[in-house]
């Protein structure tokens, strides 16, 4: 038992010290803020968030867009964002019929438009799929934000806003992230309802 309590400590500090260091890391907060503020615009604007990962960070994408369309912690009107990972039609037929790299691309040539907003999450930064709807979401003039991990990977060139968090620990990495989502959340929340709720 005592090894086991031992083990809950020493991961809650780890974990506590990654959280700490994204809380010194400035120039994060600013790429944050500029995320989140972009977001913003981009909803008063009549557009979208679309969001995808995998794994854990496909529940994280579902998380962060039941905070937009539901509430995060004020009442309010919903905001509009989809999350990429949750049709299981959709993510079987075009695994099936195209292959697992396509899962987000063919949903974003679907339902993306040119001045939309679209966050990748992947603690890697490698995850092909990922990728390849970074590459989809440029080229049809969609900003792009992505969630990553110490090196980012390949994600940083494909990413107008690239948010890394330092460390190599999925856990940790996932771990900061979600506390970086509601935070993104609360910012374009505060942003998009500044003169009151569009019409």
């Amino acid at each position: 038992m005592t090894d086991m309590s031992n083990l809950v400590r020493e991961k809650l500090l780890e974990g506590l010290r990654v959280t700490e260091a994204v809380a010194r890391d400035a120039p994060l907060h600013a790429t944050l803020t500029e995320a989140a503020e972009a977001t913003a615009a981009a909803l008063k604007s009549g557009h979208k968030l679309m969001v995808a990962g995998n794994g854990g960070s496909a529940a994280d994408a579902q998380h962060l867009v039941a905070e937009f369309v539901s509430r995060l912690v004020e009442d309010r009107p919903a905001m509009r964002a989809v999350a990429l990972t949750t049709d299981s039609s959709i993510l079987t037929a075009v695994g099936n019929d195209y292959g697992f790299e396509r899962l987000f691309v063919r949903q974003i040539e679907a339902l993306g438009q040119s001045g939309d907003v679209f966050l990748a999450i992947s603690t890697s930064g490698n995850s092909p799929n990922v990728l390849r709807a970074l590459e989809q979401s440029r080229a049809m003039g969609i900003v792009t934000i992505g969630l990553t991990g110490r090196t980012g990977g390949k994600m940083p060139p494909l990413c107008d806003y690239c948010l890394r968090m330092p460390s190599d620990v999925t856990m940790y990495i996932q771990q900061a992230h979600l506390v970086l989502e509601h935070i993104f959340c609360m910012i374009v929340e505060r942003r998009y309802f500044a003169a009151g709720a569009p019409s």
